[in-house]
């Protein structure tokens, strides 16, 4: 394999997805030494502080607030072909430690998992202060009109539907990879479930759930367990609070308090690095799915059950997946004890899901992207 001299990836901390998918492709080009530098950087950390807020933590409140006011914007700014010149303006205005950073740098290629950069770099690039090839890694499975900038030279995407979609939007398709969304390299390794669930301390025997807790609000994620506690089979439960230890310590709690006559066992974890061995442990994963995560679960084989998905990417997220066959949804909490026993009663129309789950993974997506940015090299058009 060709390598590469100095690679540069960029996401933005609006959201963990951007990170993890930057992370993914890092790990991978330094796994097959493709590149003679790589860098993952968050856009973020070169901007003035009022505008990082704004990006990223009003992103989160309003994800955890005012959720369909998030789908109103999602909607109302997916315009193909329209450039918002007043918020091109006023990134530019606020990344100018961001366009410093990238002319000290000079990368020969640059990917960027999320959209923020990949403007401000294509007018670097006009102006003649930098030459760098700039390449779109689509963290989720449908693709936003911010996503699109003149000046990308490659896009990287979920699926075929992504691509002919921007096909028809006037992308060439020798400039469309359908390749997956980058997960970490460790997902692409196979993993033992019973040796998974050994070390895990989890019963042999038994379906599994894998629950994220972290995109959920005290009491969603309260009500959604105690939904849980309701089903009629012997079950575990995993649920993971990342590091939110007063989430883990309520969790804990409400795992000693659970009902008697419950058949199902709470197992509470916190940050951890080792998400590939849960999920390998796992039968069904029930929570939000977001780009990363629902590509993780494909991955490791989970069936899906998606709960209060995100209006705007995890909505468009959710149809696809409930589209090709691998996730069922619940949209009331008091019935998903009944939809995860009915679906566990059924084991034709499980092993039939997990064909399709089979179907649609792509553990190595992060490899396949470093090998497309290898073959495309580093040469500007």
């Amino acid at each position: 394999m060709p390598v590469l001299d100095k690679v540069l990836i960029l996401s933005a901390s609006a959201g963990a997805g951007h990170l993890r998918a930057g992370q993914a492709i890092e790990r991978a080009f330094l796994e097959t030494g493709a590149a003679r530098s790589v860098r993952h950087l968050d856009t973020l950390e070169y901007t003035n502080p009022l505008f990082r807020r704004l990006y990223s933590k009003a992103y989160i409140e309003t994800v955890n607030r005012m959720p369909e006011l998030l789908g109103l914007l999602y909607d109302w700014h997916d315009k193909p072909g329209q450039v918002d010149h007043i918020q091109l303006a006023f990134d530019k205005l606020n990344t100018q430690p961001f366009a410093r950073m990238m002319e000290e740098q000079q990368p020969d290629v640059t990917i960027c998992t999320h959209f923020l950069p990949a403007e401000i770099i294509t007018w670097l690039n006009e102006r003649g202060r930098l030459a760098t090839r700039v390449m779109t890694v689509v963290t989720d499975f449908d693709i936003h009109s911010q996503w699109i900038c003149h000046g990308t030279s490659h896009y990287f995407v979920a699926i075929d539907e992504t691509r002919a979609h921007l096909e028809a939007l006037g992308i060439p398709p020798e400039r469309l990879s359908v390749t997956g969304i980058p997960i970490d390299p460790a997902f692409s390794r196979p993993r033992d479930r019973d040796a998974m669930r050994a070390k895990h301390g989890l019963a042999r025997e038994g379906p599994v759930l894998l629950i994220s807790a972290g995109g959920f609000g005290v009491g969603k994620i309260d009500a959604l367990m105690n939904s849980l506690l309701k089903l009629r089979r012997p079950a575990q439960v995993v649920v993971s609070c990342g590091r939110n230890e007063e989430r883990k310590a309520e969790l804990e709690a409400l795992a000693r308090d659970r009902p008697l006559d419950s058949q199902v066992k709470i197992h509470v974890i916190g940050y951890t690095t080792e998400m590939d061995e849960f999920m390998a442990a796992a039968d069904l994963i029930v929570g939000k799915p977001g780009g990363l995560t629902t590509s993780e679960a494909l991955a490791s084989g989970l069936v899906f059950v998606v709960v209060n998905p995100i209006p705007g990417q995890e909505e468009r997220n959710s149809d696809h997946l409930l589209e090709e066959g691998t996730a069922l949804r619940c949209n009331n909490l008091p019935a998903l004890a009944y939809k995860i026993d009915r679906l566990l009663d059924d084991p034709a129309r499980l092993a039939t899901m997990r064909q399709n789950v089979h179907r649609l993974a792509r553990p190595r997506a992060a490899f396949d992207i470093v090998a497309k940015v290898v073959e495309l090299g580093g040469i500007a058009e």
